[in-house]
């Protein structure tokens, strides 16, 4: 049951009736049959839960509920293809500090240091940092 919790979250609850159910198994067998008998039960049980546990992992049977891809892609890393300190552009909508300002034929989100600039002014980049577009007005 602690190889269960450890390696195959959420499945607690089964994990926890197999072993009571197992458990209830060699219990009548003690109280219903002679020692020699009961022991043969208390060890075929154990073997069989180790058996099914040892199948499991060998089996790849836990690959399975797991998840094995990751994510390769970024997104935006092109973002800033083509831009640079010093390009003129145009806001087309108010910035405060953030909003949407043409440079070239691209619109892109942009950043004001500066706080407040309206729709329609002329801005330059002032600087390019972690995908960010920082811009001053002219």
């Amino acid at each position: 049951m602690l190889l269960e919790v450890l390696f195959v979250p959420g499945t607690t609850l089964v994990g926890i009736l197999g072993l009571a159910f197992s458990g209830l198994g060699v219990f009548l067998g003690f109280v219903n049959y002679d020692s020699s008998t009961a022991f043969l039960v208390l060890g075929l049980a154990t073997l069989a839960n180790v058996a099914v546990v040892f199948y499991g992992f060998k089996s790849g049977l836990w690959k399975r509920f797991s998840l094995k891809s990751t994510i390769s892609s970024r997104s935006y890393d092109d973002r800033l293809l083509g831009l640079q300190v010093g390009l003129r552009g145009m806001t087309i909508s108010d910035i405060k500090p953030y909003g949407k300002a043409e440079f070239g034929d691209t619109i892109y989100e942009v950043k004001s240091n500066d706080g407040f600039v309206s729709a329609g002014v002329q801005v330059e980049i002032h600087q390019l940092e972690n995908n960010r577009i920082i811009i001053k007005a002219i």
